[in-house]
């Protein structure tokens, strides 16, 4: 019978490992366990951390969420007023997408023509048909974006909500130098179009605008970046001839702009008013606006002649002064002379 081998003992073997498998298994396992670091002292700990912006990097915190269409309209309308010293504004009822085509492609070729007079003229002056503009607008963000750019100051803004006019941007600064509502919409360092110190500087002003009360219904403006009468009374002959009373363009000169796709459009136009260098005019004065001869070049001339006949009118006036002067005291210095000679010298001169 043979020996009998005990089970531990063979079990006990076979979980032995040599010596090179040990010495992998404890560096393994002193790999995977974790470092342990020293404790952080306890100002750090007790150091309250700096609060999150909510507003990306890119992006400065505002009153008005910047991601609403809203808030890109009101942006794009600021920047429109800002860089746009002609507007002028129409009122529209109805008008068709196919309309609104025919009636801006009109309106392109009028401008062009205008530009080519200008250069065959030898005038330096820019081409503006590429940059002028109609759109429809949302009159009541329309009306928010005149009162901020006629009325808001940041400057004066700042200095009322005590930061120096020249405060450091926000975004640059560190957060050591920043004040305690850094970062946040509350910050009057900020100071852009959305932000809450523009939102609170023309609150209150709502409807005290001269424009508020044309700013009801449907509204486009015509935006010229450039204060050219010849392009607005081109643009006026286009769009509302009888009531600006300018001549519309012949059908012989122009027969596209006779279709009756763009004279439907055309009939549900009227003309309101003008933004001439921040100021309101009335349907009158635009029109005097768009009849200058010569366009600004022509109203340069018109002044130097004023001042020229000013000036030579004051020349007279003042010569004429000096010359009845003079007579009169050539007659007067006459009569002492006779008077003073002996009563012979006057028999023999008489």
């Amino acid at each position: 019978m043979p020996p009998r081998v005990r089970i531990t003992s063979l079990r006990r073997q076979a979980l032995r490992c040599p010596q090179e498998l040990r010495i992998v298994c404890r560096s393994a396992s002193t790999a995977a366990a974790p470092a342990i670091t020293p404790a952080a002292p306890i100002e750090q700990m007790t150091r309250s951390k700096a609060p999150i912006s909510k507003a990306p990097p890119a992006q400065l915190p505002s009153h008005r969420n910047p991601e609403y269409r809203r808030s890109q309209l009101l942006r794009q309308y600021t920047s429109l007023l800002r860089t746009s010293p002609l507007m002028v504004i129409f009122q529209h009822n109805n008008l068709k997408s196919m309309e609104w085509a025919s009636i801006r492609r009109e309106l392109t070729k009028a401008l062009q023509k205008v530009d080519e007079k200008i250069a065959a003229e030898g005038r330096t002056a820019p081409e503006l048909a590429p940059y002028i503009k109609l759109q429809t607008i949302q009159t009541s963000i329309f009306e928010v974006a005149i009162r901020i750019v006629e009325y808001f100051r940041p400057n004066e803004a700042s200095l009322a909500a005590g930061q120096p006019p020249s405060a450091v941007n926000p975004v640059t600064q560190t957060s050591a130098e920043l004040p305690a509502i850094s970062g946040s919409k509350d910050d009057p360092s900020l100071t852009h179009d959305l932000s809450r110190a523009a939102h609170a500087a023309v609150k209150h002003l709502k409807g005290r605008h001269e424009l508020a009360d044309i700013l009801v219904g449907p509204v486009a403006i015509l935006s010229i970046p450039a204060v050219s009468p010849e392009h607005m009374k081109a643009a006026l002959s286009i769009l509302t001839p009888k009531e600006a009373g300018f001549p519309a363009p012949t059908r012989k000169g122009n027969p596209d702009y006779h279709d009756p796709i763009v004279q439907n459009g055309l009939q549900k136009i009227n003309l309101l008013a003008a933004r001439v260098d921040g100021k309101v005019f009335d349907t009158t004065e635009t029109k005097w606006i768009a009849g200058i001869e010569g366009g600004m070049d022509g109203l340069r001339s018109q002044l130097i002649m004023a001042l020229q006949s000013m000036g030579s009118s004051v020349t007279s006036t003042l010569e004429g002064a000096g010359k009845s002067l003079y007579l009169t005291m050539e007659s007067r210095r006459s009569v002492l002379e006779q008077e003073q000679q002996p009563e012979g010298e006057k028999s023999e001169s008489s």
